[in-house]
């Protein structure tokens, strides 16, 4: 019997090529019989199911519902609640190929499937995507750290805001919680130890969304002794449908965080003994998601009734109109400031990950390299934070362009790949379909970048709160 389960040990060991990439293991293919359930070979993870779900909620989750609000007064209710499913559909599907290819070779690394898709150039080009795409969002949060976290200080603690206090500067703010907070955070050797501090950020979004529900009841419509357009006329019925100037698909707030899901997911869900199925990540991602899409329509639904048209792009913002001195908006931005913050470990692990495949692929785990890659992810993060304060429009055209391609292309470019032609045809309906979803993402690419370009010739996006 001692033999027998060594034998069964040995047949679950992934095995390497000369170029790092893993071998298919024999065991995770299908037997025939049906009854042996197809297992991800590439690393075990310590990652418990609900953690997973935390983790990879929390890495939806981020600065971007604070715009729903403002997203469904440019839509009306319906047609965002339509865009809104859309995404998830989407999100869900860009999920599905990545497990399914996942499931043909018994490995979950993002650059790993682009290896075997495509060689060395399918890993290179998935991992300087997930590279890109990721230290842009790091950097996106921080900066609202930047940003936000002076003002919340000065708001409860009644500082002048001409004060020239050090602990009202963003720039030392910034340095003060990557090194106390993110650091200690990002230097944890498995992710899932995280899901505890992803499910605090969570319920700081929970409470967020309890506050917005709260003030719909609150503050009355029409705003009387307050002052939001001067000359506008202050609306106080929901529209159910709309289009005006400011919609524009790939670029709504809606859109981002759902779409997320699907570039981050295999990453960030390392399930490991509990669960380390292709069914069990597929029922991860699609809680997950179902969560984070009944948070998202809720927030911005309650946002919109509580302000209709006069609702600003930032949520927060249209409250403090209101009160800049709101106890409970003061403590609701704290809390997203939290969330924010706890983020950020999160989304460093894939990119970790992702330089290792790219730079380490055949090392084992040390710790020395495993904290130098974080220290230095950070000091660059920071650097840019503090000294190049336009870094934004320079991540918006590489998030314009890395995203579609891990959220759309390359998980369909994959797919068509990696499954054999024997099992689906080049003709075949999934795979017509993933030629198709791939088409989607182009699309949205040249629509991204045509948006992005008429932003900066016209200064539209400036003036829009940078939405």
């Amino acid at each position: 019997k001692v033999m027998q389960r060594t034998n069964q040990l040995n047949s679950f060991t992934p095995r390497f090529d000369s170029e790092g990439g893993h071998l298919e293991s024999e065991t995770f293919l299908p037997n025939g019989d049906g009854k042996t359930p197809e297992r991800f070979t590439d690393f075990e993870g310590k990652t418990s199911f609900g953690m997973s779900v935390f983790n990879l909620g929390n890495a939806i989750m981020g600065s971007g519902i604070l715009g729903l609000a403002y997203a469904m007064a440019n839509t009306g209710v319906l047609l965002f609640l339509f865009l809104l499913t859309a995404v998830a559909v989407l999100s869900s599907y860009s999920i599905h190929l990545l497990l399914k290819s996942s499931g043909i070779v018994g490995i979950r690394a993002y650059e790993q499937l682009g290896y075997r898709a495509f060689g060395t150039p399918g890993k290179m080009a998935a991992g300087i995507a997930i590279t890109l795409q990721n230290i842009g969002a790091m950097s996106s949060y921080l900066y609202i750290v930047k940003s936000e976290l002076p003002l919340v200080i000065q708001a409860f603690l009644k500082i002048d805001p001409t004060s020239d206090l050090w602990y009202i500067n963003g720039n030392y703010l910034v340095m003060i919680v990557s090194v106390s907070i993110i650091l200690p955070l990002a230097l944890m050797k498995q992710l899932g130890y995280l899901g505890y501090t992803s499910g605090f950020s969570l319920s700081c979004m929970v409470f967020f969304l309890t506050a917005v529900i709260y003030k719909k009841f609150q503050i009355p419509c029409p705003f009387e002794d307050h002052d939001f357009h001067i000359g506008a006329v202050v609306e106080c019925a929901p529209r159910m449908m709309t289009i005006n100037s400011q919609v524009r698909s790939p670029h709504l707030p809606s859109q981002k965080p759902l779409f997320c899901s699907s570039s981050w997911f295999l990453p960030s869900c390392e399930l490991g003994r509990t669960c380390p199925t292709k069914k069990r990540m597929q029922q991860v991602s699609n809680i997950s998601i179902l969560v984070m899409y009944t948070m998202y329509f809720l927030a911005a639904l309650f946002g919109y009734l509580t302000f209709y048209g006069n609702v600003e792009p930032e949520l927060l913002h249209t409250y403090s109109r209101i009160d800049p001195y709101d106890t409970l908006i003061l403590c609701v931005r704290v809390a997203v400031l939290t969330a924010v913050t706890l983020t950020v470990p999160i989304v460093l692990f894939p990119v970790r990950r992702a330089i290792q495949q790219m730079l380490f692929p055949t090392k084992a785990f040390n710790w020395l390299r495993h904290t130098a890659i974080a220290m230095v992810l950070l000091t660059v993060i920071n650097l840019l934070v503090i000294f190049a304060p336009n870094i934004l429009d320079i991540f918006g055209i590489i998030g314009a362009t890395s995203a579609p391609c891990l959220i759309f292309i390359f998980p369909a470019i994959f797919y068509i790949r990696i499954v054999p032609t024997d099992q689906e045809p080049m003709n075949s309906r999934p795979k017509i379909q993933a030629a198709c979803f791939a088409a989607l993402g182009v699309s949205f690419m040249i629509m991204s970048m045509s948006f992005i370009i008429h932003d900066w010739t016209t200064g539209a996006g400036h003036s829009a709160g940078g939405h």
